[in-house]
This record gives C-alpha cells, sequence and structure tokens, in this order.
C-alpha cells in the first residue's frame, strides 16, 4: 500500500511496513518512534545546485540548512548496531562528514563504484561515484565483506537526473541487512531502494518530498 504521510499514523507499526510516504522526511522521521529502522540507504542532494542536460534539478541541492537535522533524524530512527549508507557529494565532504558525526555516526568504510564513461571533466575525468559506511553502535561484522570497490550499473536517469540502478542497491542491502528487515531511504527519489527492498525480501519505508518523484515512485512499486 502506498500512502501519503497526512493521513499515517506513524506511530503503528503496521503503518510503517512497505510504505511510500510523500512529505518532508524531517517532518515524518519526527512522527516514528525510535529505533524502528534496521538499516538506512539513501541518496541525498549533494548540495552542488545540480542541473541536468534537460533542465531536472533535486529539491534541496542549493542550500544545506536540512543536513544535520534530517541526518539527526535517520540516526534517531535506527535501532542501535545498524548501519546508514550515504551517497554524498565529495566536494562537499565537509558538511556531510560533519553532519553524520554530530548525529552520532561513525564512519566505518567507503564504497567507490567505478564507472565505464566520465559523467564530468574538468581537473580529472570523473569516473566514480561514492558513499560511506557509517555505523549507528556497534553493529556486528558481515559474514562475507562485500568489496569496496563495486563495478558501477548506469540506470539511464529516465525516472531521475540522479538516479541509481537497483542492481547497485541490492548488494548493501543483501550484506547489511536481513530477511524481513526494514530498510529506510528519507531521500527516495524514484524509489530505487524500496524496489530494491521489495526484491531482496525486505521490507521498506521510503520518503520523498518532490510531488514529480513521488508520483514516479508510486508508479514504480505500485
Amino acid at each position: 500500500m502506498l500512502v501519503a504521510y497526512e493521513n499515517q499514523n506513524l506511530s503503528s507499526p503496521s503503518t510503517r511496513s512497505n510504505q511510500l510516504i510523500h512529505g518532508d522526511c524531517i517532518d515524518v522521521l519526527s512522527q516514528l518512534p525510535s529505533a524502528c529502522a534496521d538499516l538506512a540507504i539513501t541518496d541525498p542532494p549533494y548540495l552542488v545546485n545540480y542541473r541536468d542536460r534537460s533542465g531536472r534539478t533535486i529539491l534541496g541541492d542549493n542550500q544545506s540548512d536540512w543536513l544535520k537535522p534530517a541526518f539527526a533524524a535517520i540516526h534517531r530512527a535506527l535501532k542501535n548496531d545498524s548501519f546508514l549508507i550515504s551517497f554524498y557529494g565529495w566536494n562537499k565532504v565537509d558538511l556531510f562528514m560533519d553532519a553524520w558525526k554530530r548525529a552520532g555516526f561513525t564512519p566505518v568504510g567507503h564504497i567507490v563504484w567505478q564507472k565505464r564513461y566520465a559523467s564530468n571533466s574538468r581537473f580529472l575525468s570523473y569516473t566514480h561515484e561514492q558513499a560511506y559506511l557509517l555505523a549507528k553502535g556497534r553493529p556486528p561484522l558481515p559474514d562475507t565483506p562485500l568489496s569496496d570497490v563495486q563495478p558501477w550499473h548506469y540506470s539511464g536517469n529516465a525516472l531521475h537526473p540522479n538516479q541509481k540502478s537497483v542492481r547497485v542497491i541490492e548488494p548493501l542491502i543483501q550484506s547489511f541487512s536481513r530477511p524481513g528487515d526494514l530498510i529506510l531511504d528519507p531521500f527516495c527519489g524514484s524509489g530505487t531502494t524500496a524496489v530494491a527492498a521489495k526484491q531482496t525480501g525486505r521490507r521498506y519505508l521510503a520518503i520523498e518530498k518532490s510531488d514529480e518523484y513521488h508520483a514516479i515512485a508510486a508508479k514504480r512499486l505500485a
């Protein structure tokens, strides 16, 4: 069932399983009880005022006032001894790292996806994406550690200007959660994390502020 945030009682466990919620993640997460999610995977705005070739933009990408309260709210929603995996803009890593650490997360790993093409070329030819693996508490080590260099799978960006492929997200879910776990994505965009959670036998709680991308994610998950 796909629902709007305004109509939900988010304190009830039955309304937190396999839900796509339309709203600001800071507001929505404040309605959740503490320690309800098993893993968070998210691809937030990179703070670079991005605009693709067709003119598409990202809400919140031109300001950083949401950064600290959002990650503090994510930390609160996660269970103890669990992980957050967050993509980020490499040239704003100081802002992201400060927000993560202030929220209470500890960086425990860094993942790089190697592209076969350059997404941009300036001082360097930019051929990778990146995310930090961040711990809340002291989560157990995985049985088979995931390599910190992963192959990139291009999504085509048809549904979102920064759309990640399900094939990029699925290994993260499989490595850092168990079947039946609740996967949280507070910046869900076109819904890739939720799709990957569904396909790997997990539950999802996805939040998207944009009217356009919430509608796309809803159609994709329906």
